[in-house]
Order: structure tokens, then C-alpha cells, then sequence
């Protein structure tokens, strides 16, 4: 045994470290497993991909390895709230357990530092859109003459929504860079640096991929200097590799330009262009585009993926891009006779060349292999061409400097080789391992699938589920969350359920995403326990919410990817053309991890008690479903409502005694 797998074995032990700095610490035979196989996988410079299930303990079990190797490191994560959880919690109470001496360091994405510069300007210019937009910008301005990070995450009741942070932030393509007047105060440079002088620097998963298209964000000068590299909630790389390794032209990226052209032009350069009608020009021709690519749709929810072709032949998304081309065009030719009078001019210049390049290469054909559609939202629109997968870009990054790559998470596929992971990433050859949940699921929880129940794709299905849910929020006084898949579905069930709880007395409310920033959704489920939350796929991963808080999930219908997505299209044809099944090796592969991240929500703790109920009489009627119910946590099922309800009845009676 080396020394390092000696030393975590000792730390996790009943007299270690751990059990040392916390007296509620329990020593559990599934984590120990994992963190010596990330020991071993340090030791060896190896890739290790590890499943653990709830309640492992995989945070510890990957950062105490690590920081016993003494071994520089990154770690990413697929959020900014995880990554701060990392940094403000996990990684200081693990370093004064252990007691290694070790610096750590934050390093978060452009967008979520405050920029000084990007600040005056805002000030200056006339262009805050409300009176709320002129209140925030003062408490930004306020909160920056004592933050040491600029991290805007510091800043209390600063919704992420506001429209001041695109003011107050910097883009790649706004930032000046060395020329900047601000950039010895820089927030973001400072970020970097402490980056590069840390031991443990802890990143997020945009922030990794954004960088190795872009360059931009300090982790290309990071990455080679570290010997491990870890991936926590690894279930989400591949779509955000997938996101952050494609070109985008997006109607905001053009609006924003004009915005900062105009202020800009009128601050500096006023008199010397047409800074209204250049801007005007851009803004307009950017709305054309949205309204080319929405072409007869008008209700928009959320973000709809429209297929490339069936915009891309058309005359007015033709003659859009095109416009679009040429007002960017015009904006440079003027911003280049001004480059002389400030950096700013100069920037605003390349970005106005960058714009109008995209929209060429986008009024062209895609590139071999990689894939085309438009998002859509009630505002704006996004062109999009991206690679299928992440496999490329990481085996390149691996086969660049030999050090240990370990990716966890709870869910990563529903096999042994958990392939739905590994194919997609390209790690063939890593070492797998699965953990399973400490949990006694046996006993604690149980599974409802109604039989007599409509399909989801007939008309009553919405309110046959909101009927359900009404049902089993009744007996536990509230406590209930329902998933769904579909934002269309969200407002439906949520709508009727609205309404069964007025029709019938009942003093339940009904919490619906979209209705309020998702923390704020959290806080009132949990300070009003008398409620039913209603979320779409948002809530289905990264929700916490241990005890008698939550003790009933229903999902609307089988997560099956949706067939007309561009993205999943282009997956089966590739899988049609090695000669294998895009059912069993996509779709149900996809449902069974969602389907696994969905029901995590129950469980949270080793007392926790509860039911799930999936509202789909596919899973107990199609072959599939057996696959499905396998990737579940190993739950009791219930045969009929009334067995369910009367479950329910007894966690209510328990959490009332």
C-alpha cells in the first residue's frame, strides 16, 4: 500500500482526522472505496470515472486524496453556487482537519466579477433602462468601495437577472485589457493570479470549456502547471463542452454592441459619427434576425431549438443575416476613424469585425461533423454550430500533459461501463467505479407508477398528474414537489392544480418556477411547508432539501430527449450510421440518468423518508421500463393509489408526533 492511500485510510478511519474535527462524523464503507480509488488513480496518473450515489460522500471522497497527495490541483464543478460551496465551506474545513498547508483559489467566469471601467461608463451614460436599473447600479457602486473580489456573488439581494450586471461586467469582447485605465484595480486579472499561485484552484465546467476555445480565462496557463484534475457533477460536461466549444452569433451579442457603441461614441467622439443611426442600424438589424428565426411563431416560452434548415433556406433569414453583416460593417468603417482617441474605439471595432464575420460563416455551409440549429427565446435568438460531443477536445487536453483526470458525479449512466459517460467524453480507457447509496431505501422510501393512467401524450394526462399531486399534498399537508419536462407542461399542471386546491378549500400554495429567481422558489417552499413546488429541469439536480421538508416527488412523464431537438437528431444519425440502436443506446440512456437525477431529490439524508410517484404507464407497461426501474435506487413499489396515499399518511402521522 502507498503512502498516500495509507494516510486517507487513516484520515476516514474511526480515530482519523475527520472523525477528529466533527463529532457527527460516520465512517462509511462506500466512500472510503472511492476516495482509494482516486488515491490510486493520483498515484498512477490515471483517469478514473467514479458513480456515487447519494449520501457517499463524494465531495470528501475526491478532496481528501487530493489534498493529502500534496499534488497541484483543479477542481470544476457545474456551478457557481457548487464552486462556492467548495471554496467557502468543504475545501476550509478539510485543510484545517487534515492541517495541510495549502493556498485555494476561486476563479469564476468575466461575467461574475464587478468591471470598474464598464462601471464609469455606465454612470455616464445615459443609457440605465429604469429607475430599479439606476437603484441597483448605485448599490453595486456602493458595495465596490469595500469588496476585496469583485465578485458580484458577494453583493446580498443582487438578482442575477438584472439587467445592470451586463453593464457593470466585461465581456471577451468588451474587455481592453492592459489598456485599460482600471487594469491595475483589475478583479478579474487579480482572480487569475491568485489562481496561479494556489495549490487548489477551483473552476467551473463553462469556465474549462470556454477556455479551451477561447483562450480567455486564465485555465489554458492553468491546466498544464497542475498533476489532478477533478470533475465533480461530471453528468453535465459534455453539454457544456457542447455549449462553450460551438460558434454563436445571438441578437443580444449585436444589441449589446450597439449599446456600448452609442454610449461610448456620444461620451468620446461625439459629433465625429453618426453614433445614433450606426447604433440603430445594429439594434434593428439584430431584432430582424430574432423575428426571421421566430418566423410565425409568436408566444415563446423559455428556449425553444428550432432546426437549422428549416430557417436557413428561407428569404427573410437570408436577407437578416445579411443586413446584420452590413450594419456591423458600417459600424466599423466609422469606429475606425476614431480608434485613435481611446482603446475603447478599438475594441468596439474588432467586435463590430467579429459580428459581422459570423454572420458570414453562418450565411455558409457548417463545418464536417458538427451540427447547426437556433435557440429561441421571447427576446432573442441564438445561431449555434457545435460538435456533437466533448470526445475530441478532451482527449487532446489529456494527451497534452500525463496527470490524473478523475470525473464523478451520482449519475453517469445505467450500465457497469457506465458508457453513457465514457462514450460521450471519449474515456474508453478509464478505470470505472460504482458506488452505491448508504441509504435504506428499502425501507425508507417507495415507488408509485399508476397503471390506469393517461399517456402523457393524451390531453388528460396534465390533469390527471395535477389531480395526483393535489392527492398526495393533501395527506402530507404540502411537502410535495412535482418535475416536469416540458415548460408547457410546468404551466399546465401548475394551473390546474391552482385550481383544485381553491376549488376544494384547501390552503396550499402552489409554487411555480419562472414565478420568482429559483433561491428565492427555495427559501419560500421551506419557510411555508404547506406547498407543492412545481419545476422543470432546473430543479431536477442541484436541489437540497433534507428531512421531513420534502417527502413526496412526482415526474410528469419519462425524461426521454426531446426527437425534433437539433442536437439529438444529428446524435441518432450518427449512431443509425455505425450500425446501432439510437432507442436503447440513446433515448433510454438519457431517461434512465435523468430519471435517476429526478428521484435524488427524495432521499437527501439517512432519517429521510418519502415517496416517488411517475406519473408514466410506460415505465410498468414497455420492456423499457424494467431497464428504467433498475437505474432507480432499489425502492419498494406500491400497486394501487390507495396503498400510496396510505404511505403517505403514515409519514404524516410520524412527522406530526
Amino acid at each position: 500500500m502507498t503512502p498516500l492511500r495509507e494516510a486517507v485510510g487513516d484520515a476516514f478511519g474511526p480515530e482519523g482526522a475527520l472523525a477528529r474535527a466533527d463529532v457527527r462524523y460516520v465512517e462509511r464503507d462506500v466512500q472510503l472505496r472511492m476516495a482509494a480509488a482516486v488515491a490510486v488513480a493520483i498515484d498512477e496518473r490515471r483517469a478514473l470515472v467514479a458513480e456515487a450515489g447519494t449520501g457517499v460522500g463524494k465531495t470528501f471522497a475526491y478532496l481528501v486524496p487530493t489534498l493529502l497527495s500534496g499534488a497541484r490541483a483543479l477542481i470544476s464543478t457545474a456551478t457557481k453556487s457548487l464552486q462556492d460551496q467548495l471554496f467557502l465551506r468543504d475545501l476550509p474545513r478539510l485543510k484545517d482537519a487534515l492541517q495541510v498547508p495549502v493556498t485555494i483559489a476561486l476563479l469564476k467566469g468575466r461575467a461574475s466579477y464587478l468591471c470598474l471601467h464598464r462601471m464609469k461608463q455606465a454612470r455616464q451614460s445615459a443609457q440605465l433602462p429604469d429607475r430599479w436599473a439606476v437603484r441597483t447600479l448605485a448599490k453595486v457602486e456602493q458595495w465596490s468601495q469595500s469588496t476585496a473580489t469583485g465578485d458580484l456573488a458577494e453583493m446580498q439581494g443582487l438578482d442575477e437577472r438584472s439587467s445592470v450586471i451586463p453593464l457593470v461586467t466585461s465581456s471577451r469582447e468588451n474587455c481592453l485589457g492592459s489598456e485599460c485605465p482600471e487594469y491595475r484595480q483589475c478583479h478579474v486579472m487579480k482572480a487569475r493570479r491568485d489562481a496561479m499561485a494556489a495549490d487548489i484552484v477551483v473552476v467551473n465546467h463553462h469556465l474549462f470549456f470556454a477556455d479551451m476555445a477561447l483562450r480567455d480565462s486564465g485555465v489554458a496557463e492553468l491546466l498544464p502547471s497542475v498533476n489532478v484534475a477533478v470533475f465533480d457533477e461530471a453528468h453535465q460536461l459534455a453539454e457544456a463542452g457542447v455549449q462553450f466549444l460551438g460558434t454563436t452569433l445571438g441578437s443580444g451579442q449585436v444589441i449589446d454592441f450597439a449599446r456600448d457603441m452609442l454610449g461610448i461614441g456620444l461620451q468620446q467622439a461625439r459629433g465625429l459619427a453618426p453614433w445614433q443611426d450606426l447604433a440603430a442600424l445594429c439594434d434593428r438589424a439584430a431584432r430582424e434576425l430574432r423575428i426571421a428565426c421566430a418566423g410565425a411563431m409568436r408566444d415563446v416560452r423559455g428556449t425553444l431549438k428550432l432546426r437549422w434548415d428549416e430557417r436557413a433556406g428561407r428569404d427573410d433569414f437570408i436577407a437578416a443575416l445579411d443586413a446584420l453583416g452590413k450594419a456591423c460593417d458600417g459600424a466599423r468603417e466609422a469606429l475606425d476613424t476614431v480608434s485613435e482617441i481611446a482603446p475603447d474605439f478599438v475594441k468596439l471595432a474588432e467586435r463590430a469585425l467579429q459580428l459581422a464575420s459570423l454572420a458570414l460563416r453562418f450565411a455558409g455551409d457548417a463545418q464536417s461533423g458538427n451540427v447547426r440549429w437556433i435557440d429561441l427565446t421571447p427576446h432573442q435568438c441564438r445561431l449555434v454550430e457545435s460538435p456533437l460531443d466533448i470526445r475530441d477536445a478532451l482527449r487532446e487536453q489529456m494527451a497534452a500533459a500525463p496527470k490524473t483526470w478523475v470525473f464523478t458525479s451520482a449519475t453517469l449512466g445505467d450500465d457497469a461501463r457506465l458508457s453513457w459517460f465514457t462514450d460521450s467524453a471519449g474515456l474508453d480507457d478509464a478505470t470505472v467505479l460504482r458506488v452505491g447509496s448508504p441509504f435504506d431505501y428499502a425501507a425508507h422510501a417507495r415507488l408509485y407508477v399508476p397503471k390506469a393512467f393517461p399517456k402523457p401524450n393524451e390531453p388528460a394526462h396534465a390533469g390527471a398528474v395535477a389531480r395526483l399531486a393535489g392527492e398526495c399534498a393533501r395527506v402530507l399537508g404540502g411537502r410535495s414537489f412535482v418535475l416536469t419536462t416540458t415548460l408547457r407542461a410546468l404551466q399546465a399542471i401548475g394551473d390546474a392544480l391552482r385550481a383544485d386546491f381553491e376549488a376544494r378549500g384547501d390552503s396550499i400554495q402552489v409554487l411555480l418556477q419562472g414565478q420568482a429567481p429559483k433561491r428565492q422558489l427555495m427559501q419560500q417552499f421551506l419557510a411555508e411547508p404547506r406547498s407543492v413546488l412545481v419545476g422543470s429541469q432546473s430543479f431536477w439536480e442541484g436541489i437540497d432539501v433534507p428531512g421531513d421538508a420534502l417527502q413526496c416527488v412526482l415526474i410528469d412523464k419519462l425524461p426521454f430527449p426531446p426527437p425534433n431537438d437539433p442536437l439529438v437528431e444529428a446524435r441518432v444519425k450518427r449512431l443509425e450510421a455505425a450500425g446501432r440502436n439510437p432507442f436503447n443506446d440513446y433515448f433510454v440512456a438519457e431517461a434512465a440518468v435523468s430519471l435517476k437525477q429526478g428521484a435524488g431529490r427524495l432521499i437527501r439524508s439517512e432519517t429521510d423518508h418519502g415517496l416517488l410517484v411517475i406519473c408514466d404507464p410506460r415505465m410498468a407497461g414497455m420492456s423499457y421500463g424494467r431497464r428504467l426501474r433498475a437505474a432507480l435506487p432499489p425502492m419498494n413499489e406500491l400497486a394501487s393509489e390507495a396503498e400510496a396515499l396510505d404511505w403517505l399518511a403514515s409519514l404524516a402521522a410520524h412527522h406530526a408526533a
